[in-house]
């Protein structure tokens, strides 16, 4: 695989530095067998209802060790990925902890800006996490991050609403349009909001016709073929018959508004998106809340394996601290408190026989969804399939182009960013 020559020689003379460093209280020491120093820690998680938690749970790590200062930065999703390249590639402000989207890690690692945890406090009884949750920690037989959450996709819908048109989730896409006409022609709303600004919301689709991205076992680009035309015929049909609106700016926010304001019946989204939506007024009553699988398309039900893993830089001064610190927050005790105050899904096997896991019903729901979800390419450039597949999603929904070209533009910025694949 690709690494950057001036990267990798960075990131060398960063750990000589780290090594160098002693055991002042700036840098953390170890010498006396207890925790010092400072962590920073990057968390990308939602500001207002994940961040609080994760931010307590980061204060129980001070608690358990009083000479280590976890110095808590919420950085926005949006912005994190290509900050922390930015702060690695300059050797300054770059945090000892990241919470890093599952498809950044092998992209961070193929660039030596993390350091490999196999042998460190950072991996701790390795065999209870989740088969599917580790691949994406993984780049060349090495392991470069911990993962802290898994994820999926589902159909959230209103059950008033479903309940006052006499229908059921849809199990299908003509399912879909059957569900969200009635609901129409009975209370005057529409039936989903399409977010049409992000391409991972439109994954479910592109799985559904059998089609993906990329097939990174042959090195083949696959987002052009028939399926992947399919996809995005199947989307553009929704927004045109009016079984769905959509967005080209500002999607999450207008997405959330209308589902938890009730302007429409149905959302595609995740567990990460569980506690906003339970401050909305039409679920005060958090039973009104319905989930289910996305619907099938033509070849099958599918929906993305998301999620996110910690990781620690490799020029960190704080190493061993850094380490403890990914072992706490990936811990089973964590992980279960996320799962009960977020809903959110924990990648150690052993975390969903906790109390806070089991009386989750989205933990319950979501559990055998993220067991049959699809892999997404674990590639150093899988993070940047995303952009060319956004523009040329949001132009087939806002009608600035036709399925075919989308697919065919899309496929040939790939073949542009995966140098000597097919």
């Amino acid at each position: 695989m690709r690494r950057g020559i001036t990267a990798t020689a960075l990131v060398a003379a960063l750990a000589l530095a780290a090594t160098a460093c002693g055991s002042d209280d700036e840098t953390g020491s170890k010498s006396s067998g207890e925790l010092s120093g400072t962590v920073t820690w990057w968390d990308t998680s939602s500001v207002g209802s994940e961040d609080k938690v994760f931010k307590k749970l980061a204060e129980g790590f001070e608690k358990k060790h009083p000479k280590v200062d976890v110095k808590y930065v919420n950085v926005p999703f949006g912005e994190a990925q290509n900050k922390f390249k930015n702060a690695a590639q300059a050797g300054d402000g770059a945090p000892d902890v990241i919470r890093s989207e599952v498809a950044w890690t092998p992209d961070f690692a193929n660039l030596g800006y993390l350091a490999p945890l196999d042998g460190t406090a950072a991996l701790k009884n390795q065999d209870d996490f989740l088969k599917q949750a580790v691949a994406s920690t993984k780049y060349e037989d090495k392991t470069y991050a911990v993962p802290q959450v898994i994820d999926s996709m589902g159909i959230f819908y209103n059950k008033k609403m479903f309940e006052e048109a006499g229908v059921e989730a849809p199990a299908s896409l003509d399912d879909l349009k059957t569900v969200a006409k009635k609901i129409k022609d009975k209370t005057g709303k529409t039936g989903l909001y399409l977010r049409g600004d992000d391409p991972y919301y439109f994954l479910s689709f592109l799985y559904g016709e059998g089609g993906d991205m990329v097939d990174a076992g042959s090195k083949s680009v696959t987002i052009d073929k028939p399926e992947g035309v399919k996809a995005f015929k199947a989307v553009k049909a929704l927004v045109d018959d009016g079984t769905a609106k959509t967005d080209a700016s500002d999607g999450w926010e207008n997405m959330m508004q209308a589902f938890k304001n009730g302007d429409v019946a149905m959302m595609i989204n995740g567990p990460w998106a569980v506690a906003d939506t339970l401050t909305g007024k039409e679920f005060t009553d958090k039973g009104n809340l319905g989930v289910a699988p996305v619907p099938a398309g033509s070849a099958a039900q599918g929906a993305p394996q998301g999620g996110h893993n910690l990781a620690v830089y490799a020029g960190s001064k704080n190493l061993d601290a850094s380490y403890a610190f990914v072992e706490y927050m990936t811990s089973v005790d964590s992980q279960a408190t996320a799962a009960g105050e977020l809903n959110l899904l924990p990648t150690r096997t052993s975390a969903y026989a906790k109390k806070e896991a089991v009386d989750s019903e989205i933990v319950g729901f979501f559990k055998p969804v993220v067991e049959t979800a699809v892999e997404r390419p674990w590639i150093p450039e899988g993070g940047s399939l995303f952009e060319p597949l956004r523009i040329e999603y949001t132009k087939v929904l806002t009608g600035q182009t036709t399925p075919e070209k989308a697919a065919k533009a899309t496929g040939d910025s790939y073949r542009k960013l995966l140098k000597d694949w097919k």
